[in-house]
């Protein structure tokens, strides 16, 4: 990584802190990713972006910053991005994906906080993130009760705006998330000075589209009988596809899929013929939370989609582009983001249908679903999920983990006997 202490200096971080940070992320990297044999060679980009990650695009939001525009961190794929630069704004993931964060987080949080929570909040506490030290305000919403409490701490510290999700999916749910992202939008223009005009909407929605294009053409590549790509990257460039510039990520990304297209003609795969392919389901994987992926492929199995947050979760369903007016955008926004199934709602059969029509579409052998440690969303769900995929006859395992790596050895366990359950092909 190139020098940047003066910044992060000006962004008043601890970098007695950082600087271990710094130490231990390259190499985590180079024995999850730089150790993959064949990868494709549009995958340097990512590389990069990950060997600069607390370098180039925070110095690209700090020069944003200076000609005037405003960031705001997300921590959801509810928030809908396209207000945000509809409004001159630029949008940026925030959640933590490393245990570095969660001590940070537990000086404030109870320890049975799950660590996504904690590793965020941390973050942000302990000066040990630049895109938490950049952003101009928060956006969090009520997925969960940890994160609404969550919210109240971080804006003692930092300006936070959190939108009211509903908690069930009936067509009066739609209409308050409509209000709810009018609103949102009032508080974006009030935030950046800018009016949010129909044509500036318009020209925002087919931005993040594009950038929903490019990863739905990725994941197809991870459909195919032989698929040119490994598991471990399609989540990386997913977990970096939250905060790249959105323009740039979708030119590389449709980029290296040019590439995937070749291989593909050419027969190159990176698997072996034999390996059994494997859903991941749950709880979000936040960067750079690489472990059940490294687990699962370094035990000759194949990750070919996730029906996460860091996954499909992000990309599938388009925004209607066809509505010229703001009123039409917006609940047309409404729409799209309402037909996420998190698990924060109730009922929740949508993502048990999404899991089993996963299944047939990636020609799964089997799923792993997979609960951050003390998500009780997710976990209390996990026994409709694994019943009903019982009932259907695929099999199923149940996870639960956490950023650490102390029960690497028992995940390694049972997963290599799940595989086995599964048989050769």
């Amino acid at each position: 990584m190139a020098d940047y202490r003066q910044m992060w200096q000006d962004l008043d971080m601890d970098l007695e802190t950082h600087d271990l940070l710094c130490e231990v992320l390259p190499q985590a990297f180079g024995d999850v990713y730089l150790s993959q044999e064949n990868r494709p060679e549009g995958m340097g980009y990512y590389n990069f972006v990950v060997s600069e990650i607390h370098g180039v695009r925070p110095a690209e939001l700090i020069e944003a910053q200076k000609a005037g525009a405003k960031v705001f961190g997300t921590f959801c794929v509810y928030v809908p991005d396209e207000i945000v630069f509809a409004a001159g704004g630029i949008a940026t993931g925030l959640c933590g994906g490393s245990q570095f964060w969660v001590p940070g987080g537990e000086k404030v949080l109870p320890t049975g906080t799950c660590p996504l929570i904690k590793a965020s909040v941390g973050a942000r506490l302990d000066r040990t993130c630049p895109f938490f030290r950049i952003a101009d305000m928060y956006v969090g919403e009520t997925t969960c009760d940890g994160k609404k409490k969550a919210w109240e701490i971080l804006a003692e510290d930092v300006p936070v705006y959190v939108m009211d999700l509903p908690q069930m999916k009936r067509p009066q749910d739609t209409d308050d998330w409509a209000r709810e992202i009018e609103s949102f939008l009032i508080r974006v223009e009030e935030m950046t000075g800018n009016k949010v005009t129909p044509e500036n909407l318009a020209a925002a929605i087919k931005l993040i589209n594009n950038k929903r294009r490019a990863l739905a053409r990725l994941y197809d590549f991870r459909k195919l009988d032989n698929p040119p790509i490994s598991g471990k990257d399609a989540l990386l460039i997913s977990q970096i596809a939250f905060y790249d510039d959105p323009t740039r990520f979708t030119q590389m990304t449709n980029a290296l899929c040019d590439e995937l297209d070749k291989r593909v003609k050419d027969g190159i795969g990176v698997y072996a013929k034999d390996a059994r392919r494997i859903l991941l389901s749950g709880t979000p994987l936040a960067i750079p939370n690489w472990k059940l992926h490294h687990i699962v492929e370094s035990l000759g199995a194949a990750v070919v989609v996730e029906e996460m947050c860091t996954g499909i979760r992000y990309f599938e369903n388009l925004v209607d582009e066809s509505q010229t007016t703001l009123d039409g955008m917006i609940r047309a926004l409404a729409e799209r983001y309402m037909k996420i199934n998190c698990a924060c709602f109730t009922p929740n059969q949508g993502r048990i249908d999404d899991i089993k029509r996963l299944v047939k579409e990636y020609q799964a052998d089997g799923v792993i679903d997979v609960n951050l440690k003390f998500c009780t969303l997710y976990d209390v769900e996990g026994f409709l999920v694994e019943r009903s995929l019982k009932e259907a006859g695929i099999p199923c395992l149940g996870l639960e983990t956490d950023y650490t790596d102390e029960d690497a050895g028992g995940l390694r366990t049972r997963i290599g006997a799940f595989l086995e359950m599964l048989g050769s092909k």
